[in-house]
């Protein structure tokens, strides 16, 4: 006869497996190895991105950016696939649960991202305009230029 303690293992086993064959399942149904790359066709894998990807191939920087480029860190690999990792997981539950407004917005973390990308790319462009800046203010790409990425 099987103890209770062994019976708890069991169960605790099962679980752990059925949630780690769902998980192996859902990253493979989702194609979730091509989010290890850049090709910006993987986030028009779910619907609710067409817009956005459409938008990008009209854009100016179609031909010199990728979404990678706008929208992870710059500044370690490691840095990078965390931001991925973090973005991947909560796009798996609004979209799996269809918990996602009509107009997706950015968070306010991803939008700090993606001001510093305009930097990497354009700093020696703005330099002057930040130094004109009061030091009590302060200045915003995307602000003034929310539809360079996306032609919307």
């Amino acid at each position: 006869m099987i103890g209770a303690k062994n019976a708890l293992w069991a169960v605790m086993a099962l679980l752990v497996g059925v949630l780690l064959g769902v998980g192996v399942f859902t990253f493979g149904y989702a194609n979730g190895f091509a989010y290890f790359g850049s090709d910006p066709a993987t986030c028009a894998q779910c619907h609710a991105m067409d817009d956005h990807y459409e938008a990008w191939t009209k854009s100016s920087h179609q031909s010199v950016a990728t979404c990678n480029d706008c929208h992870a860190p710059h500044d370690s690999i490691v840095a990078k696939y965390i931001n991925k990792a973090d973005n991947g997981f909560w796009h798996a539950v609004k979209f799996t649960t269809g918990d996602y407004p009509d107009n997706i917005r950015i968070r306010e973390h991803n939008l700090q991202i993606t001001e510093d990308a305009c930097l990497y790319c354009h700093g020696n462009m703005t330099d002057m305009l930040h130094a004109a800046v009061p030091a009590d203010q302060t200045v915003s790409c995307t602000r003034c230029h929310s539809t360079v990425g996306h032609m919307e």
